[in-house]
């Protein structure tokens, strides 16, 4: 370790001083054992310069060398120049005093005054008593170095030293950071917290703002309380202070350049946050109450999941606040902020997450219990999903519903130590100390823009009520409640100390809680930083009241297309790929020069290139997706030699729209609600997720159910996500057949969205070009093939994609005569392939068969057409290569029967019902896939 190096280990080392020893013991330690010493430690004695040609790692080293080294070091940073003598005892005595310092850091919160009830059992921590380091009361008049520690000089009495370190570390606010590694930030936080002793100072300004922040929480709480009694409204009495700690970090985000801060809440003080955060008027809150609503066609949701979007005018500038609208499964909307935030910077062209803030708010038994926080965490600094960081608020009322009990609700000591496994700053703060709430709140705006990355507020508090106003929670938490009922609000502490330290006088606080109230009766907007909400540049309007039958451009200039592809079939020279890859790019060279039919990879390759050639933007998320999982996108090229990376959809000719193309975190909740939320945000572009294998989505249902499927229907909220989810029966077993396309279409209503199972190149290049082109917002689902992506007869020709438009009915295609036919098989995705295939061979004639490339919203005026010429067919057939009970089948059969003529019969072809998905013996599967197709062309079942 070079002496500068080491000099500034020493600088930032909490045994800065002295300290020779305390050294002393640790070198005799890591001469014996070099493991038993910290890896701090021994990084350094691993280091150390050697004396007269040998090491200090060498037994041969006197210790006095060692000792007389680090304090020439400890003595040269402090700008010393002659040492002190040496007192043994006084050495030994300093070394014990840079212990308790450290130990107040590192267990500090431990002690700490957090919880207002006072429930909480916690044993003394041994560490942070002075006699347990040896000091005695004599002691604590003598003056000490105290290192970094930075409260004070260079020195301080024992005793006022106690009284700092408990001061900062022991009171309201209990600071956990000592489990970060980079001493940058954990000097900072020192540095933040510790010569102000945890403490904001503030004067009448922020006091007064504060106090209005809890008499809203409050004022609100109760005013609903009289005027609707025993309605749900998840109040947030016990954690008012939630409302002035938002306020503050707004605020304090405006003083920083913030631009828009979106929130992410369950439903505990969702209401309260609604009106005295983001301004929404009472007024339209007490009709909901009352059970009117806007008829706007939608079924609406109840009024604790909603959403909301609003200015709020700090002294340095507006800020856009959201509030993200949230289902019952409380964590799965943190992705879905991030996401939306992701994309507000992206469209700012903010690079270090500065503009734009996401705040989530959580319960906290759900921040330990709901396996997506780890996800989120988990993707909180990766290149396709980082934001610069977040601010995690967790409503600590103590009780997750009726479960009180720790060891019942987690397996840590606190519900924030998941936060750990990204190294996060967290905060504990005792919610009746509204002060220390703003103190944090500020702090954690601060950290979060300095270090960008995520900190977390644990506020501490309780829950006034039940889990609902209609709940009794003595009936599970009697000594609780019995506490609770006798503590005074929050509120009241603040007011009653504010006029005990006379910084408003009595009736200045009654004024107060009357004006709020005379708001409430008003119901008009009570936030006065509310201001009217300009036109931010998301402009949703080209995409309102817009139908599936609209008419939208779909051909694109001939030319155009043929240079778009030799640019998507361009590899750079001296960029050498592998083998396989350099194959695929000789043969896209050829699809671009008209000597080959189009394949599937350079089909979807084009599609992209075309909406980028249009200025607009696209992002492809998945767990493989650079190159595709089934090797055939190879939209990023990984040089074989470095390593770098080439892009050919980023390198088209002239001005071109943004695509990042994201291999993701191995995840599929988290991620897809990040791609939900990033779609919300941005309707102009094109936003894709792809499963791994289609059933990989099972892992993020909720996300499907709750959001893509419902948001429209319940919120209003257009989103024109696409999901890739590659499906079809190859004989790989039960985990990796199904997309469990049943499960689509069972969510399928009021036109939400659409089902796609396309099975040519072309199809697929219009299908996602007219999810862009398009002006209709709604999630697409895609039944995305395997084998059909190599397979010889699923190519397309180059005129079909510059001249063509998307088919959701593909008619019979080889040269039947109609009036032979006397059987009609409808299908979708590769069995049609199959299908074909075995009809060609069998030279038959009088079986047609019809493709059904888009399953939801069903088209029947096209399914009219591809069946005007067989209305005399009385034997209609659904084939399919799912079993019974899964695919198609049950969920449409009643679109097929009002398509086929009248009187005439529909039978199923197909797999028998399963509980499983597919079999796991390729023999069977053979055997189950060669009868499906004779029973569908009227072979007769296979032996």
């Amino acid at each position: 370790m070079h002496q500068g190096t080491m000099k500034a280990w020493l600088e930032s080392s909490h045994l800065y001083g002295s300290n020779a020893t305390y050294i002393e013991e640790m070198y005799e330690a890591y001469q014996e054992d070099p493991q038993s010493v910290s890896e701090d430690w021994k990084t350094v004695f691993d280091n150390l310069p050697s004396v007269n040609g040998e090491a200090f790692g060498t037994p041969e080293v006197a210790h006095s060398k060692v000792r007389d080294y680090f304090r020439s070091l400890a003595l040269e940073s402090r700008g010393g120049t002659a040492a002190r003598a040496a007192d043994p005892e006084l050495d030994a005595k300093q070394v014990k005093v840079l212990q308790l310092i450290n130990a107040h850091r590192f267990r500090g919160h431990q002690n700490a005054n957090l919880d207002p009830l006072e429930l909480w059992k916690r044993e003394a921590v041994a560490e942070l008593n002075p006699a347990f380091h040896g000091l005695t009361a004599e002691d604590m008049s003598s003056e000490f170095n105290t290192g970094s520690f930075a409260f004070g000089g260079e020195t301080m009495k024992l005793s006022d030293l106690v009284n700092a370190l408990k001061t900062t570390y022991c009171g309201s606010i209990g600071a956990e950071y000592m489990h970060i590694t980079d001493t940058d930030e954990k000097r900072w936080i020192q540095q933040r917290i510790e010569p102000s002793l945890g403490n904001g100072n503030y004067g009448k300004d922020v006091q007064t703002r504060i106090l209005e922040g809890l008499n809203a929480a409050e004022g609100m709480e109760k005013y609903l309380g009289a005027k609707f009694p025993g309605a749900k409204r998840f109040s947030l009495e016990g954690g008012d202070s939630l409302v002035p700690m938002l306020r503050e970090i707004i605020y304090r985000a405006g003083e920083s350049s913030t631009k828009e801060v979106v929130i992410g809440m369950a439903h505990r003080g969702r209401l309260n946050v609604l009106v005295n955060v983001l301004g929404k008027r009472p007024g339209e809150l007490f009709d909901e109450f009352a059970g009117k609503h806007a008829a706007n066609g939608g079924s609406g949701d109840v009024k604790y999941h909603q959403g909301f979007s609003s200015d709020f005018e700090t002294p340095a500038g507006l800020v856009h606040l959201a509030l993200a609208f949230n289902p019952s499964h409380l964590e799965i909307v943190n992705p879905v902020v991030m996401g939306s935030v992701r994309a507000r910077q992206d469209r700012r062209g903010c690079k270090d997450g500065s503009q734009v803030l996401p705040i989530t708010i959580h319960g906290d038994s759900a921040i330990a219990g709901q396996g997506v926080v780890q996800e989120t965490f988990n993707m909180s600094q990766t290149h396709g999903f980082k934001v610069g960081g977040s601010i995690r608020v967790v409503v600590n009322n103590q009780v997750g519903f009726t479960t009180s009990k720790q060891e019942d609700t987690r397996s840590t000591e606190y519900c924030t130590d998941i936060a750990k496994m990204v190294q996060a700053p967290i905060f504990h703060v005792n919610a009746d100390d509204p002060e220390a709430v703003a103190f944090v709140a500020q702090l954690a705006v601060d950290y979060r823009n300095e270090f960008k990355r995520d900190v977390v507020i644990d506020l501490v508090c309780y829950r006034r009520h039940g889990h609902n106003e209609a709940d009794e929670p003595s009936a599970t938490q009697p000594l609780m409640y019995a506490k609770i009922k006798k503590h005074p609000t929050p509120r009241k502490i603040y007011a009653d100390k504010l006029i005990a330290e006379q910084v408003i006088a009595s009736d200045e606080a009654v004024a107060m809680v009357n004006g709020y109230r005379d708001g409430l009766d008003a119901g008009e907007c009570v936030v006065k930083e509310w201001r009217q909400m300009e036109k931010y540049a998301v402009d949703w309007s080209p995409y309102l009241n817009r139908m599936w039958e609209e008419d939208y451009a779909s051909t694109i200039d001939a030319d155009k297309l043929k240079q778009l592809a030799d640019r998507v079939a361009l590899i750079p020279e001296g960029h050498v790929v592998q083998s396989r890859v350099a194959k695929i790019y000789k043969d896209r060279v050829a699809m671009a020069n008209g000597e080959k039919l189009l394949d599937w990879g350079m089909a979807e390759n084009l599609a992209y290139a075309t909406i980028l050639d249009d200025q607009k933007r696209v992002r492809i998320t998945g767990q493989d997706s650079g190159r595709g999982t089934f090797f055939h996108r190879h939209a990023v090229l990984h040089e074989q030699k470095t390593a770098s990376t080439f892009m050919p959809l980023r390198n088209l000719e002239g001005e071109q729209g943004p695509i990042d193309i994201t291999d993701s975190v191995l995840s599929e909740a988290s991620v897809l609600a990040f791609e939900y939320g990033y779609a919300t945000a941005e309707p102009s572009g094109l936003t894709i997720w792809e499963a791994q294998f289609g059933d990989f989505a099972n892992c993020a249902q909720v996300v499907i159910d709750q959001f893509l499927s419902s948001g429209e229907q319940k919120w209003g909220r257009l989103c024109g996500l696409t999901m890739l989810l590659p499906h079809g029966y190859e004989g790989q077993g039960p985990e990796h057949s199904s997309a469990r396309l049943e499960r689509f279409l069972q969510l399928c209503a009021n036109h939400n969205m659409q089902v796609c199972v396309p099975s040519t190149p072309a199809q697929v290049y219009h299908m996602l070009r007219r999810q862009v082109v398009r002006p209709m917002r709604r999630p697409l689902v895609v039944m995305s093939p395997k084998s059909l992506l190599r397979h010889p007869l699923a190519v397309s020709s180059m005129d079909e994609l510059a001249n063509g438009t998307f088919q959701n009915v593909i008619s019979e295609i080889d040269e039947l005569d109609a009036k032979k036919v006397d059987r009609v098989v409808l299908c979708s995705g590769k069995v049609y392939y199959d299908l074909v295939d075995k009809r060609r061979k069998e030279n038959i004639e009088n079986v047609a068969i019809v493709r059904i490339e888009q399953l939801y919203p069903f088209p029947h005026e096209e399914m009219a057409k591809a069946l005007a010429d067989y209305q005399h067919v009385t034997d209609f057939v659904w084939c399919q290569e799912e079993p019974q009970n899964q695919g198609a089948w049950y969920c449409s059969q009643h679109h097929f029967r009002t398509a086929i003529p009248a009187g005439a019969d529909l039978t199923y072809a197909g797999r028998e019902a399963s509980a499983a998905p597919a079999c796991g013996y390729a023999d069977l599967h053979m055997r189950q896939q060669e009868a499906l197709i004779k029973d569908a062309l009227n072979l007769g079942k296979a032996e």
